[in-house]
């Protein structure tokens, strides 16, 4: 019998002791106030180069929401070394390949090169760092784009516009309630002097990580970061402000029918906390227990309403720790043809409490545990994905070691941690319960 690749490395991961270790990084700092983190990955000759910053959507002002992501676009309008659009023009003629993203919490861009192009994006991305160039002819126009962006990627879908909507219930006062891409009204707003504000509050080298995977060394590294990086000013970074939750002490719900709808999704997510708010152990127990509750076809969700119960298509949980604050655990699931919401409901709210009560056993603990391993050694064959795991757990105000000692933290996840978990998580009212269904009639 050939195994599944993912129980074939669970497989290779129990047979092994021990564990193959994350990538281990070396880390310096410029006297500027960089962090420049290098992960060495010598099978191809080639770098992933990204740049981090300490700033996202939760860091946009009141009243501009979408500045963060708005600037991201506009990095790639030019310097006085570069004219608009010639950064990506010069990545791909040089073989590279290069985008952005923006989060709540963070800001990254990054290129994928040949190493011997290391210096020249090195070059690029310093340049912008702090010689960006904004005129109303560029930023107007970038603006319609970004409104269009929102249109066809959450307007244009139904199950996008439930998630702002329950990203906005889930969040009173914090603004990880506002999208990313900002309200559309206020999207229309942003201007270049707004967008030259908040490149000059949050962009410089103080407010700034440099990860580098690839064929290189800290010793290759170090004096192309120092070239071109460090004679760049640090800025000064106003303080990292943002209001807190105030507790939530009931239930919340948000229904919303559309006719484009042709398949119903139900949702429920629970504040949690993140790596930051709530500790490592917490953290690698709640990574547990989302395997457990919803993460392959063997999970307990999908045994109970799929396989056993015949009533979903599909069934899930997630759980992400790395924000700056409490972040959020879910739960999803789709209903077959003729089940009706309730009697999904209703399964999922049984086979909660069944572990609420009974709790975890080990033998399913360990079997969730090795899955994870296994997924982090896969994820080790991308010098993206190595790099994105140090760049985000860094930006949010993590350590080296949260990402190196990850396997081992899971390693040390008992089955009583993954339940006692889940009864201070899986607090119904702490939890923002979902629907999105066609519109009646339609």
């Amino acid at each position: 019998m050939r195994l599944p690749l993912a129980a074939l490395a669970a497989a290779l991961l129990l047979a092994t002791s021990p564990v193959a270790a994350e990538p281990r990084a070396e880390t310096f700092t410029l006297a500027n106030g960089l962090q420049v983190v290098v992960i060495p990955d010598h099978r191809v000759a080639a770098v992933t180069h990204m740049v981090w910053y300490r700033v996202g959507a939760a860091d946009d002002p009141p009243g501009k929401s979408g500045i963060a992501h708005f600037l991201e676009h506009l990095m790639f309008k030019g310097t006085a070394m570069l004219a608009p659009g010639a950064f990506s023009r010069t990545i791909a003629a040089n073989g590279g390949r290069d985008n952005a993203f923006t989060s709540q919490d963070y800001t990254g861009y990054f290129q994928r090169i040949a190493k011997d192009r290391l210096e020249l994006v090195m070059g690029m991305e310093a340049d912008r760092m702090v010689n960006l160039r904004l005129t109303d002819p560029e930023v107007l126009p970038e603006r319609d784009v970004v409104l269009e962006e929102r249109r066809s990627r959450t307007d244009n879908e139904p199950s996008a516009l439930l998630r702002e909507q329950a990203s906005v219930v889930q969040f009173f006062a914090h603004p990880y309630g506002r999208p990313v891409i900002g309200w559309e009204h206020e999207i229309r707003g942003l201007t270049t002097a707004d967008a030259l504000d908040f490149y000059r509050r949050h962009y410089g080298p103080n407010n700034a990580i440099l990860v580098v995977a690839g064929d290189v060394t800290a010793a290759e590294v170090r004096p192309l970061a120092e070239k071109h990086f460090g004679p760049l000013p640090a800025r000064a970074l106003g303080a990292r402000a943002r209001l807190v939750e105030p507790p939530q002490r009931a239930a919340r719900r948000v229904e919303y029918r559309d006719a484009r709808v042709r398949h119903p999704t139900w949702a429920r997510s629970f504040l949690a906390p993140s790596l930051l708010t709530g500790g490592a152990a917490t953290a690698a127990a709640l990574d547990v227990l989302a395997e457990i509750l919803g993460g392959d076809a063997t999970s307990r969700l999908y045994r109970t309403l799929v396989v056993d119960g015949g009533l979903a298509t599909s069934a899930g949980a997630y759980y992400d720790d790395v924000q700056v604050d409490q972040t959020t655990f879910h739960l999803s699931a789709s209903p077959r043809p003729g089940v009706t919401m309730a009697a999904l409901e209703a399964a999922i709210e049984a086979e909660i409490q069944r572990l609420l009560q009974h709790g975890v056993d080990a033998a399913e603990v360990g079997r969730a545990r090795d899955r994870l391993q296994a997924q982090a050694i896969f994820g080790r064959d991308s010098t993206m994905a190595v790099a994105r795991r140090y760049g985000a757990t860094l930006a949010v105000g993590g350590t080296l070691a949260d990402v190196e000692e990850r396997e081992a933290r899971l390693d040390q996840v008992t089955a009583e941690a993954v339940t006692a978990a889940a009864r201070a998580v899986l607090v119904p009212e702490r939890s923002v319960t979902s629907l999105l269904l066609p519109k009646e009639g339609a």
